[in-house]
């Protein structure tokens, strides 16, 4: 039964809203932005109504599957893992787009408040919000470029780790933290590669 669980949660995932959202608002999200298939990329295109909408779908869709997994099925323990870690990377690569999906940031909330009935997805959402406000102090409340929030992403879901830690989180939850993050940084390569290389530029000028 997890086989046909995690099969269901990565359908599940792979439904792209925020796309065919955009679609039926006659935008192509992979033309906005960085090109990401996501809701904050709808909310940019289409407005806040419907970047509302796309956000709480995606968010629907990692948060509900697992819930019945769990209250219908009867999954727990380690058996959680591929079916919370399916629906993640069914938005990262969705077959209807052709495996070029999402950044898959809000049906990891969806994921983990079904995991943890919303503790974990309140944490990062807390972690991530301090974040960005430290940004905007530093940056004098100017705009923050799509690269820095990506940064962001994969810092908060670093400190995330931590945060589970501390808690003394199930063996379980760290296996499906791993997962997501490995996948995050994935998702964001382009974005930490920004960063690397910011990074060495200023180690060489410093050594000039």
């Amino acid at each position: 039964m997890i086989i046909v669980w995690t099969i269901c949660a990565f359908v599940s995932g792979a439904l792209m809203y925020s796309y065919w959202l955009g679609r039926l608002a006659r935008k192509n999200l992979k033309t906005v932005g960085d090109g990401n298939p996501g809701a904050l990329n709808l909310w940019k295109a289409a407005g806040y109504r419907l970047g509302i909408a796309g956000v709480l779908l995606d968010f629907i869709k990692g948060y509900l599957i697992i819930r019945l997994a769990v209250e219908v099925g009867g999954v727990s323990g380690y058996g959680l893992i591929p079916i919370a870690l399916a629906p993640i990377f069914g938005h990262a690569f969705s077959p209807f787009l052709r495996g070029k999906g999402g950044k898959a940031i809000a049906v990891t909330f969806g994921v983990w408040s079904g995991l943890t009935q919303f503790e974990v997805s309140l944490a990062l959402a807390v972690i991530l919000a301090v974040m960005l406000g430290g940004m905007k102090v530093i940056n004098k409340w100017k705009p923050i470029s799509s690269e820095a929030d990506g940064q962001q992403v994969v810092i908060g879901m670093l400190l995330l780790g931590v945060y589970l830690y501390v808690r003394d989180a199930a063996a379980m939850l760290l296996w499906i933290w791993v997962g997501n993050t490995l996948l995050i940084m994935f998702k964001h390569h382009k974005e930490l590669a920004a960063l690397l290389l910011k990074k060495k530029k200023e180690q060489e000028g410093s050594q000039l």
